[in-house]
C-alpha cells in the first residue's frame, strides 16, 4: 500500500477492508483503484467488492488463500498484444478460467486546473504509446509512471496544474479531476482482454459458445507444431489463438498459449485434444468458460 499515492492509499484501505468484511464478494485485481484492471472488475462483478493488489501475483495469491473469491486479469491488448508474465503465473497458479472480459481502453487527459496550463502528462508507458499523436499536437510532454491510475493519484496529491494524468474516467472519478478530452487514444479498437481466475472450475451453462484455453510444451523432434496441430484442422476445431514464449531463458523450451473454441466433452474437441496430448510433453487445460463476443472463424 505505501507504493500508491496517498489519495490513492486511502481508497485501497477502505476497499480492502470491505473485501476482508466479505471475502464471497471479493474480486482482485493489479493495480490502483481506477486502473482499467478495476474499471474491468466493476463492468463485469457490479455486485463485487474491488480489491486492489499491487501486482499480478498478490491478486492470485488473494484467491489462493480465500481473501478473494477470483481475480480479474489482464492477459492481452488488442494494440500491445500479451501482458508481460501472465502466460508464466498462469499454470502455476493452480487457478482456473472461469470466464473472459472485454474493456474498451479510452484514455483521458486529466488534471486538476486548466488544460491549457498542463505541461507534461503522467502515465504508464504503454498508455502514453497509445496517446502519443495527441500530446504531441498539444505540446505536452509525457513522462512515465507505474500505472495509469497511480499517476491519476499522484497529479490530484501534487496538486499542480502543469501535471497531468493520461487514465480513466474511473480515475477522474475517484481522485477528483477534470477530464478535459476523453478517447484520445491513436487507434480507435484499443481493446484489453481479461480473464476471471476462481480457485475451482466452472462448467458454462448448455447451449452457449465457449472456449477452452490450454497450454502445451511440444515434443523436440521436427515437425511437432505441426503435427501436434493437426487434430484441432482434421476435427474442425477452430483454434483462435496461439502464442508461443521459451521458459528459464532456454531457447529450445518453447511452451505454447492456445485458446479454442468449444468444450473437452465435445467429440471433436475431445479427439483433437487427444492427439495433442500424443505430441506433446505436458498439457494442462487452463479452464471452459462462456465467450464473451463471437470469434471470427478461420483461426483454425
Amino acid at each position: 500500500m505505501d507504493s500508491y499515492p496517498e489519495p490513492a492509499r486511502r481508497l485501497v484501505e477502505a476497499m480492502t477492508d470491505a473485501a476482508d468484511r466479505e471475502p464471497r464478494r471479493a474480486v482482485a485485481f493489479q493495480g490502483a483503484p481506477g486502473a482499467y484492471s478495476h474499471q474491468a472488475v466493476r463492468e463485469a462483478f457490479p455486485n463485487g467488492l474491488p480489491l486492489p493488489c499491487l501486482a499480478f501475483e498478490d491478486a492470485i495469491e488473494a484467491v489462493q488463500s480465500g481473501a478473494a473469491a477470483r481475480a480479474v486479469i489482464p492477459i492481452e491488448n488488442s494494440l500491445h498484444g500479451r501482458v508481460a508474465d501472465i502466460h508464466f503465473l498462469l499454470p502455476e497458479s493452480g487457478l482456473h478460467i472461469t470466464g473472459e472480459h472485454f474493456v474498451r481502453v479510452r484514455h483521458c487527459l486529466l488534471s486538476t486546473g486548466p488544460r491549457d496550463a498542463i505541461h507534461e502528462a503522467m502515465s504508464h508507458p504503454q498508455a502514453l504509446g497509445q496517446v502519443r499523436g495527441r500530446l504531441k499536437a498539444w505540446g505536452i510532454r509525457p513522462v512515465g509512471a507505474f500505472d495509469t491510475a497511480g499517476a491519476a493519484a499522484f497529479v490530484a496529491e501534487a496538486q499542480d496544474p502543469s501535471i497531468g494524468a493520461i487514465a480513466s474516467s474511473l480515475a477522474a472519478e475517484l481522485y477528483g479531476l477534470t477530464i478535459h478530452a476523453e478517447g484520445i487514444e491513436d487507434a480507435s479498437h484499443n481493446t484489453t482482454r481479461f480473464v476471471v481466475l476462481d480457485r475451482e472450475p466452472l462448467t458454462p451453462a448448455a447451449g452457449v459458445p465457449v472456449m477452452t484455453t490450454l497450454m502445451f510444451e511440444t515434443n523436440h523432434v521436427p515437425a511437432s507444431l505441426f503435427k501436434a496441430l493437426g487434430g484441432f484442422a482434421t476435427n474442425g476445431v477452430n483454434l483462435t489463438k496461439l502464442e508461443s514464449y521459451l521458459r528459464d531463458g532456454s531457447f529450445t523450451q518453447v511452451e505454447f498459449y492456445a485458446d479454442i473454441e468449444g468444450a473437452p466433452g465435445d467429440v471433436g474437441v475431445a479427439r483433437a485434444l487427444e492427439e495433442l496430448r500424443f505430441h506433446t510433453k505436458w498439457l494442462r487445460v487452463l479452464g471452459t468458460y462462456q465467450q464473451a463476443r463471437p470469434r471470427v472463424l478461420g483461426g483454425g
